[in-house]
């Protein structure tokens, strides 16, 4: 297959900036290193851990805002460094907390999941990142799963376990006062490993289980750094070089991402590489508040889900802000709807062509980036792919094929996650040798300019959130009244994807979708649960060696939920 944008000049100009800034002595100079057994690229100017990163914010950086939240309580790059260093000494004085040791933590955004990640980076501690939107059975089986010394929880999620947890647990608000050891100001001298295990970040299965994927202190760095070299290679390509000097002005990003995200993630530790203000909303998305925060902390970077940022452009109040002070609009999760794209231009003309889409995986990192005019010429185009990430495609068997030719996609980077988290089957699945891994999507490579076909599984994003349709069949094949079904998305202009099932029933007279949406919700968090149930008795279609034709069930489907 051809690359229908190889002739197109601005490619030449990426790989150009790529080959300038990554040379030795520049900034982004590549180099190899061991990262765990294997060589492979690297920046060889990186911090060596999570605790050394949040050190050298707090110097360089100071006394600015890092972390500012709606109700008024500000977090400054150096006045960070004694509130972690109190929870970390609570953490280890109070709770036995050491190097290894797993602390969990379910809740909402607030800065006390701030100060736990910060806190457990500086022990040698792995952060087991709950999804906060899980019901009691799915944060039970995640507890089981990791086995940690320490749950911390909101009064919100310990009320939905509905039972003692055997493990010590922390609810917020009651008992946060209890954990930090008040007067401490130095951060533990644990001797800390590029490659040691920091997060647990939780990942769909496809057997009903969530899969968490190992993040270490290497990986979270190396995916952090993407965030200022796509600043440098901006201005590189706008004729800025980095031997010019020219400091740009501060980031001020909007951070509605939950933090058991990567987005959210990315905003924490990417706020400290880059010197980035982050102005965090407390409790549910209100857009008008939203609006109000970005005048008066002078929000410069919207972003979000496409809900997130269509709620925020369609608000009367949206045309009160000053059109300049917006820098970049940004969605997340899934492919920006063309859309979305239209509205943030006609609200931000500056703005327009500057809308770009990045790829990538819980545990593979950041991979590639698309710019606008890459998605208008070639919609199935993810990009061209970062410096320090290694891509290829393979074939069934594993075989490397050449370019242009469509097949399985894998990376490999210090990004990788190591493996899930005490779950070889999945593992041995996903990581291949020489520690490439599989995307699960399938897709083309022309020099280092991915396209993506499509996915292995049928995954669905709704808002941002990966939904397997295995694990919302898996709890609907268990109601007496269902013979067999189908899950899959539908366009939804709201969240990009909804969840549609369509279901095999005995006698339509017995059940109703509305049953059986809350007989999901009983077992799946609500963003899982189907917003579309299409109750039939006549069996569903299928090929010659049984598997059911979901593209056949979708294109005959209402592809289309309007909220």
């Amino acid at each position: 297959m051809t690359n229908p944008l190889a002739d197109d000049p601005r490619l030449a100009k990426i790989y150009e900036a790529d080959a300038a800034l990554t040379a030795p002595g520049m900034p982004y100079e590549v180099v190899e290193d061991d990262v765990l057994g294997e060589r492979m690229p690297v920046f060889a100017h990186r911090h060596a851990n999570l605790r050394d990163q949040l050190l050298a914010g707090a110097e360089k950086y100071g006394d600015g805002d890092l972390y500012v939240w709606s109700d008024g309580r500000r977090q400054t790059f150096s006045g960070l460094v004694p509130e972690v260093a109190e929870v970390a000494a609570g953490l280890r004085d109070k709770f036995g907390i050491g190097k290894g040791d797993r602390v969990a933590i379910c809740s909402a955004n607030n800065p006390e999941w701030i100060l736990t990640f910060w806190a457990c980076a500086s022990l040698g501690a792995v952060l087991v990142a709950m999804n906060g939107w899980w019901t009691g059975a799915e944060m039970r089986n995640a507890i089981e799963l990791t086995e940690p010394s320490v749950v911390i929880m909101d009064e919100k999620r310990a009320a939905r376990i509905e039972a003692d947890l055997d493990v010590t647990t922390v609810v917020i608000e009651r008992d946060w006062s209890g954990v930090p050891v008040a007067g401490v100001t130095e951060l533990p001298d644990v001797e800390l490993h590029e490659d040691d295990p920091m997060e647990l970040l939780f990942t769909s299965g496809t057997t009903g289980r969530p899969k968490a994927a190992i993040l270490t202190h290497r990986a979270i760095i190396a995916y952090v750094q993407f965030q200022p070299y796509g600043m440098a290679r901006s201005m590189w390509m706008a004729g800025v070089k980095p031997e010019d000097g020219v400091v740009p002005r501060q980031p001020v990003r909007l951070a509605v991402y939950p933090l058991f995200h990567v987005s959210g993630l990315s905003t924490i530790v990417g706020g400290v590489e880059l010197g980035a203000k982050s102005v965090w909303m407390l409790g549910r998305f209100d857009p008008a508040a939203v609006i109000e925060l970005t005048k008066r902390e002078g929000i410069n970077m919207w972003g979000g889900g496409t809900t997130h940022v269509m709620r925020l452009l369609e608000h009367p109040e949206a045309t009160t802000v000053d059109p300049t002070q917006i820098w970049s609009v940004n969605v997340g999760g899934s492919a920006t709807p063309p859309a979305v794209i239209d509205k943030i231009e006609e609200m931000f003309p500056h703005l327009t062509g500057s809308t770009g889409s990045g790829y990538g995986a819980t545990e593979a990192g950041l991979i590639s980036h698309s710019t606008h005019w890459m998605l208008r010429g070639a919609p199935d185009c993810a990009g061209s792919v970062y410096p320090t990430v290694e891509i290829r495609v393979t074939d069934e068997l594993g075989a490397v094929l050449p370019d242009g030719e469509p097949g399985y996609v894998e990376v490999r980077s210090a990004q990788n996650m190591p493996s899930y988290w005490n779950n070889p089957e999945a593992t041995a699945d996903a990581v291949m040798p020489g520690r490439w891994l599989r995307t699960g999507d399938f897709g083309r490579v022309h020099d280092r300019l991915l396209f993506i076909s499509t996915r292995m599984r049928d995954l669905i994003i709704r808002g941002g959130e990966n939904i397997y349709p295995f694990e919302i069949e898996n709890r609907l094949d268990e109601h007496p009244e269902v013979i067999e079904c189908a899950v899959f998305g539908v366009d939804s202009a709201m969240y990009g994807q909804e969840v549609k099932a369509v279901v095999v029933v005995s006698d339509p007279a017995e059940v109703t979708g509305e049953e059986l949406q809350a007989f999901c919700a009983t077992e799946l968090a609500s963003y899982k649960v189907p917003a579309e149930i299409e109750l039939r008795t006549e069996a569903l279609p299928r090929t010659a060696s049984g598997k059911i034709m979901k593209h056949v069930l979708a294109g005959a489907a209402n592809t289309q939920i309007e909220e």
